[in-house]
Parts: structure tokens; sequence; C-alpha cells
């Protein structure tokens, strides 16, 4: 019996007992289907993690003060002595292999101007902060050295806060207050959109790290220091020199740890990615357990279907079917079921997918190959759960089967 045959065999035991196929290939339809869910969301979110600290900047690296013990327990980042312009300057000017470097300040502080008030992110950062950031300037232009020198009161907008307050009008030229500074606006930053996480990038202001030093913190204290290397494969050789000359500014000795700590876009990336890896993993995994359990009802409703066709069974061997015909009309028609059941969980899955994006909002990504693998796998579940079956078909007795009422 060729291939074609025993599909169309398969598919005619199918249609005869069709109510009860389906029933039996739900837990496929269903493995499928969240299996395909799942990876297309779990795909979604690294692809927006990606986005989202390709969005950072290129090349960047992350300096912070680093982590302080107390007893044996890490008080966390930032728990050690801050950074402060002294670390800005000479890193400024030492450091070789960089391309740009710029301090972030933090900078509270209620907005007041326009058409009302509103509580944003206002940070102080350094004039090479836009270029750093890959962030282009939508209107005005952004703040320069000579306003850093001269702790200028000047602000740049993201997108969101000048539609605010200004939602009628180019804001450059307009004055608004961030707390108790009044400041000129003399830039806004183009739409730089939402984070992996949500957040809203663009409801910030910026304004000179020395103004905010000067004029609304009162202290030194330097959050974060921002430094892009030329490109990837200067990264390793300035993460060295930043550590060298740190540690050198600090005067720690050869045997202390770093009281600074550094992060680039390559060590954030991975971890994000590891956390959206493992989640999509385990719920890969739960997926999984429903096609194990379709698996099983294949078998038993194989071991039903062997049963009623038993005579059926008696028959064809009687008519000169070998063993082997029998094990391979039972065990394609398992298969065909699994298949079926496999390319409609597919149907669904991209559907749900689809409908996630589209109502939800959150991102999906379907993987060609996982769809590939999804439907293969069941198909391998109908060769694993059919095979006894088929087996036990083709061992009965044909005179027994003959006999069989």
């Amino acid at each position: 019996m060729n291939v074609l045959k025993l599909v169309m065999t398969a598919l005619q035991s199918i249609r005869l007992n069709w109510l009860r196929a389906l029933l039996t290939l739900l837990g496929i339809l269903i493995g499928v289907g969240s299996v395909i869910v799942m990876t297309a969301l779990g795909r979604g979110a690294q692809q927006e993690v990606a986005k989202s600290v390709s969005a950072m900047g290129d090349n960047l690296i992350i300096v912070t003060s680093g982590n302080r013990n107390f007893g044996g327990v890490s008080m966390g980042a930032g728990s050690s002595n801050p950074l402060d312009a002294d670390d800005v300057t000479f890193l400024r000017d030492n450091l070789r292999n960089m391309l740009f470097l710029s301090p972030v300040v933090r900078a509270p502080g209620q907005l007041v101007g326009g058409i009302g008030n509103w509580f944003t992110t206002s940070q102080g950062v350094g004039e090479r902060f836009a270029e750093i950031r890959s962030w282009p300037l939508a209107s005005g232009v952004f703040f320069s050295e000579r306003e850093i020198a001269a702790r200028a009161p000047v602000a740049v907008l993201g997108q969101t806060v000048a539609q605010q307050l200004f939602p009628d009008r180019d804001p450059v030229g307009e004055k608004i207050r961030i707390g108790k500074v009044p400041c000129t606006i003399i830039g806004v930053l183009e739409a730089k959109g939402s984070s992996s996480f949500g957040g809203d990038q663009d409801d910030v202001v910026y304004v000179p790290w020395t103004t905010a030093q000067a004029r609304m913190t009162g202290n030194r204290d330097i959050m974060q220091i921002l430094v892009s290397a030329n490109d990837e494969a200067s990264m390793a050789p300035l993460q060295e020199e930043i550590v060298t000359l740190l540690r050198r500014l600090h005067r720690l000795s050869p045997e202390a740890p770093d009281d600074f700590q550094l992060r680039n876009q390559t060590e954030i990336m991975n971890m994000r990615t590891e956390m959206t890896r493992t989640f999509t993993t385990l719920l890969a995994s739960v997926a999984a357990i429903s096609l194990l359990v379709g698996g099983i009802g294949i078998m038993n409703m194989m071991l039903v279907a062997v049963t009623e066709r038993t005579r059926e069974i008696g028959l064809r061997i009687a008519l000169g079917a070998r063993p082997r015909d029998i094990r391979a009309q039972f065990l394609t028609e398992s298969v065909v079921i699994c298949t079926i059941g496999g390319l409609l969980g597919t149907g669904i899955g991209l559907g749900i997918s689809a409908g996630i994006a589209k109502l939800m909002g959150f991102p999906t990504a379907v993987d060609t190959n996982m769809m590939l693998v999804a439907v293969g796998f069941a198909a391998f579940v109908g060769v694993f759960f059919g095979l006894y079956p088929a087996v036990r078909a083709s061992k009965l007795d044909p005179i027994e089967a003959l006999r069989y009422s």
C-alpha cells in the first residue's frame, strides 16, 4: 500500500468518526497553538528589549557608583560614595578610546509653563548627550559647551512634555519653570517612543548638568556617566581604560574592589533577554504538556479503534495484508490526526498572536521555524503514541479477529 492510499484511508476513517477524532486532536491543537503564542510573545519581547537597548545609544558604556557592603550584605548599586564632577573631568581629559561623554544628574522638580503644569523626569546632562543617545532634535538646538560652562538656565523638552504644555505651538523660545528655576526652552527632541518596560522615553526634560548641580540640587553628585566608544571593537579597551583611570583617581589599593560599576549594552541586553527567554521557556514547557496529554489521548483513541475494527483487521489479513501493512495503516491514521491538529493549532496560534498584538498592543513576532517545529513535533507525537496501537493491531490473529463480534 503506497503512502497516498494510506493517507486517503486514514482520512476516510477520520471522516467516519469525525467527532471522536476532533475531540481527540483538541489536546494537540491546544498544545501547538499555545507553543506558537508563547514563542511569539517571547520573541516579540526580545525584539523590544533589543530595540530599547539600541535606543540608549550605540556602543554605550554606563558608569555608576558601586556597591557598599554592610555586615557582608550588599547595599546595592549607588550605595558607595557617588561619582562627582572630578570623575567627569578626569575621564574626559584622559580617555583615549572615547567618542563622547556625558554625565547624568538628577534634577527633580515640577514643570510649570505653557497651558499648565506637568510632573516629569528632569535630568542634567552634557552637551553630547543627544549624540550619545542617537536622539535627533525636532526643533531648536541642544545646549553647547558655552551653556554648560555658564550654568545657563536652558532646557530641551521631550515630545510628551512639549505636547502636554505647548500643544498648539512650538515651545522653542518659551519660558518654563523646573521646580523654582526658570529656564528658556531652546530645543525639542524627536519622539523616541516607549521603552521595553512601557515607560515613555519622551516624558523628560534635559538641562545642562552644571545647571542642575548649581541651581537645582546644590551638590556635586553624578548619577551616571555615559561614555560612547568609536565602534564595537573599542568597547573592551575603553572599559579597561575607565576602570584603570577611576581606580587611580579614587586611590584604590590593588586588592580593594572597585567602588563603581560598569554596564554596557551587550550586558544589559543579555540580562533582559535571558529573563524573557526563561519566561518563554517556562510557558512553552507548560504548552508542551498539552501535547503530551494530547498524545495520550491519541493512543487511547487508536486502541479503541483497534478494538472496534478487529473484524476489519482480520479480513484484511485474510485477503493478504501483511502485518507491516496493518501497522502502516494505523500509524498513518495517528500521524494524520496529529498533523491536522498541529496545522489547526498553528492557525489558531497565529490568530491569537495577531489579536494580542492588535487589541492589547503587546509586541509579538512569529517564528516560522518554530511553526515548522511545532507541526513536526505534533506529527512525531502521532508516531510515538500511535506505534503501540499499530503494533498491537498487526499482531492480531486473523482467525480470532474474524470471530470477534
